[in-house]
């Protein structure tokens, strides 16, 4: 199964960034931006910036590992490699890709989360094992997630 990254980024108010996800079928979920790695890929930092640009219109500093993930997934073992970031800007006219061309995607509202256990635990995170992960960490992202000199 290909691998995937997944971006926690935080705004300069120090303010999770995350999708709320309505999908036709499937209950309301919330997820961070991410995706697979492609071919074309020169790394996973590369992924992640590329996934980034093409769902957020968003451009990224301080790109920092945080932890690999791995769970079951439709019978195989799936793999997210987890980067905090720092958001630098965002303009929602330059997304492009198959989430913003395929309306049976469902809808990508941007929320942004205070850095609070509660807001955390008060929605369904799709991958459970990253809203796991967030639970534990959220109060110590802004550490975990170094600033870079713009």
């Amino acid at each position: 199964m290909q691998p995937s990254v997944r971006g926690v980024l935080l705004d300069d108010d120090e303010r999770l960034v995350l999708f709320r996800r309505t999908v036709p079928g499937r209950p309301l979920y919330w997820s961070v931006p991410g995706g697979h790695v492609e071919p074309g890929d020169a790394s996973l930092e590369h992924t992640l910036r590329r996934e980034l640009l093409e769902e957020l219109g968003a451009v990224v500093s301080a790109v920092t590992p945080l932890t690999t993930l791995s769970y079951p997934y439709k019978g195989a073992v799936k793999t997210q490699h987890v980067y905090g970031c720092r958001l630098v800007s965002m303009d929602p006219a330059l997304r492009h890709g198959p989430e913003w061309d395929d309306p049976t995607r469902g809808v990508y509202e941007v929320e942004r989360l205070r850095l609070d256990p509660s807001e955390i635990a008060s929605r369904h995170l799709v991958p459970e094992a990253l809203g796991d992960y967030l639970a534990g960490h959220i109060a110590s992202l802004p550490r975990l997630i170094r600033l870079a000199k713009r």
